[in-house]
């Protein structure tokens, strides 16, 4: 079995900022200097940031990106399956995974993206996560970075206006640090996962046999994050660039 030891630091850089956030900043740099030499270059824009900044600017830097007018979701369920019932099939899976390899996720979803690289430092099961990596974590991460393009910026920026939105420090979406961080894990995801493919995984990871059981679950509401944020951007797709 590999370890996975070192997706920690990138769990820890995708939670709500802490007192030592500029510690574990540093702390991924490090593991990138001595793992991954060649992607120092592309985290160190964000090491910056957070290491040149007061703890009220990064606090205010990740509520911007992901919780309020977010660029994108942390839940990769969301980010792959949308409002599909795919999704809580996966989500069900995710929370069984969850509860095996005794992962705590305190107060967010077991498929927010710092549960699931945690999981990665818990599970002994390889063959789960070489298809974790390959169905939901390398084209999530891909469709995350997408939002991070100016183009996508703009265009929800539009959307927003024409919704009557306030636009809160707008600017802070523009060259946004923590897209180093979602482009630096994928190409170490990649990297770790580079001779695992979708043909060599025998097995379905979403048994989609549990969406029965799952919509039954009175705490569904809870957990299917329906919101006006994903309405906003799901109107994105009804207005074109120009």
């Amino acid at each position: 079995m590999r370890s996975f030891k070192h997706y920690i630091v990138f769990a820890d850089l995708l939670r709500y900022p802490g007192e030592n956030y500029p510690e574990k900043a540093k702390e991924c740099l490090a593991m990138l200097q001595s793992r991954y030499p060649t992607l120092v270059e592309e985290i160190k824009p964000f090491v910056d940031y957070v290491c040149t900044h007061t703890k009220d600017e990064y606090e205010e830097l990740y509520t911007k990106t992901f919780d309020v007018q977010p660029i994108c979701y942390l839940d990769l369920g969301y980010v792959i399956f949308g409002e599909d019932y795919k999704r809580g099939a996966f989500l069900l899976h995710m929370q069984e995974e969850q509860l095996k390899a005794g992962n705590d996720c305190g107060t967010d979803l077991s498929d927010n993206i710092s549960n699931m690289l945690t999981l990665y430092t818990k599970t002994d099961n390889q063959q789960f996560l070489d298809e974790l990596s390959v169905k939901i974590l390398i084209p999530g991460l891909e469709k995350m970075i997408s939002e991070f393009k100016q183009a996508r910026i703009d265009l929800k920026v539009k959307v927003l206006k024409k919704l009557h939105k306030a636009i809160i420090q707008e600017e802070l979406n523009h060259g946004n640090v923590y897209g180093n961080v979602f482009s630096t894990l994928l190409q170490v995801v990649r990297t770790d996962f580079e001779n695992v493919t979708m043909q060599s995984i025998p097995e379905p990871l979403v048994n989609l046999q549990h969406h029965n059981s799952f919509f039954g679950k009175q705490g569904l509401n809870t957990i299917t994050r329906v919101s006006e944020k994903h309405t906003v951007n799901n109107l994105e797709n009804n207005y074109k660039l120009d």
